[in-house]
């Protein structure tokens, strides 16, 4: 209830997540909750930790720290993200979130290894360390504020659909953790000299390293590129194919220039016997409703083929039945017949997963024997190609 009230505060036009100025102030209020929380966080636990002495204390509060620096690095991603596209960087400025939530995810794996290395002097050189019970209670109360940010997080997050907010939401449930195993450890401390405070410290940087880690595993492969989620891409192919003219849709390839920013190429089948003009108006218009219903800057090709030849429709369906027969996920496109008076040349791509088990050569001879027993003739030459989505 809380987080919908901080929305409609600083939120114009929430639901409207499509519009770059919403998805900023979306970041912009993550962001500043992110600063607020953790900084009062810190300030608690440092104190605690230098009138105790614990360094699992002081890591913990160091850790809220590194968290106040990643919702500043975070604010700053969101804003820069936001900028419209200039001359230099026609495509937008999106990516820079992702490199926002790399810039947070090594600094919490430094804090990380910095804390590590300190925790492990304390296990071989043990201090003697007290919490008091009101320094206990206010290294407790770090757990509702860390499960509260957790769900704030995680909802803004997918409300925009973001993968900086969702990290953060991940490292408020990891500091969770955290601050358990400092409490569980200071309680042992009181009644036991084994240097638990610094197995805590060694189990808490530990966990830190771990949740940096994961960050860059979730920003680092947007940048690289990864395969786009699979229903964008059917809903994309949904609403090509919803334009009669299309027949058929192959060789889509989709970019990601930042959440909630793709710019997509495919290749529209379309009759030949069409008039040019008109085909070029469809699909020019099915462009326009795409970017309409999707976040996709579409760009189609017209790939024209002979759809009321007989014969071409026969050998067509042979082709794809002939595919589908050695697996079920081959697509065939880009279907070309030849004809001579004693033969006919079959000319296609043939789509297969990445990695397949056979090879490209057995592939292709294994379609080719499967056509040859309806004709033994005819000649095939298919091209096999793996799929970008």
């Amino acid at each position: 209830m809380f987080t919908e009230f901080l929305v409609r505060m600083f939120v114009k036009d929430p639901e409207n997540t499509g519009n770059l100025k919403v998805r900023q102030a979306y970041g912009e209020l993550g962001g500043m909750v992110g600063v607020a929380c953790n900084v009062a966080l810190f300030a608690a636990k440092m104190t605690v930790g230098l009138i105790s002495g614990s360094i699992a204390v002081l890591a913990d509060a160091v850790n809220n720290l590194s968290d106040a620096g990643s919702s500043v690095v975070a604010l700053i991603g969101f804003r820069m993200a936001a900028k419209p596209a200039d001359d230099e960087h026609p495509f937008g400025h999106g990516r820079l979130e992702y490199v926002a939530g790399l810039v947070i995810a090594v600094i919490i794996i430094a804090v990380g290894i910095d804390f590590f290395k300190s925790a492990a002097e304390r296990i071989f050189h043990p201090v003697e360390t007290v919490v008091s019970n009101w320094g206990m209670l206010a290294v407790a109360l770090a757990i509702p504020v860390k499960f509260w940010m957790f769900l704030f997080n995680r909802k803004l997050g997918k409300k925009i659909d973001s993968t900086v907010l969702q990290a953060t939401a991940f490292d408020s449930l990891s500091d969770i953790l955290t601050t358990s195993v400092v409490l569980a450890s200071a309680a042992v401390s009181r009644f036991t000299s084994f240097p638990a405070d610094g197995y805590a410290g060694v189990a808490v940087a530990v966990l830190i390293i771990l949740g940096g880690i994961k960050v860059v595993r979730d920003t680092v492969n947007p940048l690289l590129g990864e395969c786009p989620d699979r229903q964008l891409v059917e809903e994309l192919e949904r609403k090509m194919l919803e334009n009669p003219d299309i027949c058929g849709v192959h060789d889509l390839i989709l970019h990601n220039y930042g959440p909630g920013r793709y710019f997509a190429t495919a290749h529209a089948e379309v009759n030949s016997d069409c008039d040019p003009v008109k085909i070029h108006d469809s699909l020019e218009r099915t462009e326009r409703e795409v970017a309409l219903a999707l976040p996709v800057q579409l760009t189609l090709h017209c790939d024209p083929f002979d759809r009321d030849d007989p014969e071409y429709k026969s050998w067509r369906l042979a082709t794809v039945n002939a595919a589908e027969s050695i697996d079920p996920r081959f697509r065939v496109y880009d279907f070309r017949m030849a004809k001579t008076a004693h033969c006919r040349h079959l000319r296609f791509n043939l789509l297969v997963p990445r990695n397949y088990a056979l090879s490209n050569r057995e592939l292709r001879e294994r379609i080719q024997t499967i056509l040859r027993e309806r004709d033994p003739g005819v000649k095939v030459s298919p091209v096999v190609e793996n799929t970008f989505v």
